[in-house]
């Protein structure tokens, strides 16, 4: 990893209401990467240990996975619920053995972008009827073993503080409430990751799925103003986007509440990954997130 980016990362984290950062860097041509990670304590590790909550980086590692291996099972109306144009409602809080019943109860109606969890929700739920099986089963065919289910995080693993729950430190366990309520393996949230797991499972699910040309294709395809392509999030402005400058229109991946993140330049075939406890403390001040996150990526894309 170039020094340029670790003194970058350690300098960008003095001023943030968090405490901790891993940054990856995949080269899908030669089928490798590079990262660093800065725990708490500003400690430095070339060989990250920390297990970081991926949040809505789940959407598109379960139902976007799915979509790439076995796209047979997205219909038009999937299709929509992958791609948030199915005019369900952005989220709420959801019953903890009803959640199904209340998520089926929807309508699917082709209407304009709105980004919702409940829209991932009921992917997950269509996508395992029509297959007949759940959604672990359909989407971790890549997984490398360092990518988990918050509930598999094992009891000598280490994890950020993400921030308080029920006057008690959320570390180790998910920060989305539904996801922590319902502790079932679900689409929205709830995967936990090293910045090194999610690194090789992106590269292992290039490789198995072709993603990159995949998506890059479909990209050229369909609607520009089209936010979502097969439930990846991609670059809309260049100059504003949080992928930081030098991203292109092409660029795809995905954004996490807890500040996370990975973009993928099909391209240039480069991957960005950041990961930190952005909910640690004044979660609703994300101007600093947003600012570590655009100034990494730019200095990324310039490597």
């Amino acid at each position: 990893m170039e020094k340029s980016l670790l003194d970058l990362g350690l300098k960008l984290l003095q001023n943030q209401h968090f405490d901790s950062l891993a940054v990856g860097v995949i080269d899908f041509k030669n089928n490798q990467f590079e990262s660093f990670e800065i725990s708490a304590t500003n400690v430095v590790s070339s060989k990250p240990y920390l297990y970081f909550d991926l949040a809505s980086l789940t959407k598109a590692l379960t139902n976007s996975a799915v979509r790439l291996k076995s796209p047979d099972l997205f219909d038009q109306k999937n299709m929509l619920l992958l791609n948030h144009k199915a005019g369900l409602p952005s989220g709420g809080l959801l019953s903890k053995h009803k959640w199904r019943e209340e998520i089926l109860s929807f309508d699917i109606v082709e209407s304009p972008t709105l980004y919702s969890d409940y829209s991932s929700l009921r992917c997950m739920l269509e996508i395992e009827k029509k297959s007949g099986k759940k959604l672990k089963e359909l989407c971790s065919y890549y997984f490398d073993k360092d990518l988990l289910h918050w509930t598999e995080l094992a009891p000598d693993s280490f994890s950020p503080d993400y921030g308080v729950r029920n006057k008690k430190i959320v570390c180790g366990e998910v920060h989305d409430n539904n996801c922590f309520n319902i502790r079932e393996f679900v689409s929205h949230a709830g995967l936990f990751s090293t910045v090194d797991g999610l690194c090789r499972s992106l590269l292992n699910l290039n490789k198995i799925t072709n993603m990159n040309e995949v998506v890059f294709n479909q990209a050229k395809s369909q609607n520009p103003e089209d936010r979502f392509i097969h439930g990846f999030d991609h670059v809309m402005d260049p100059e504003a986007t949080l992928a930081g400058k030098g991203a292109t229109t092409k660029t795809f991946g995905h954004l996490g509440f807890t500040g996370t993140s990975f973009w993928i330049n099909p391209e240039t075939q480069r991957g960005a990954v950041i990961l930190a406890n952005g909910t640690q403390t004044y979660w609703y001040d994300k101007a600093g997130l947003n600012h570590l996150r655009r100034t990494m990526g730019e200095a990324i894309w310039r490597l």
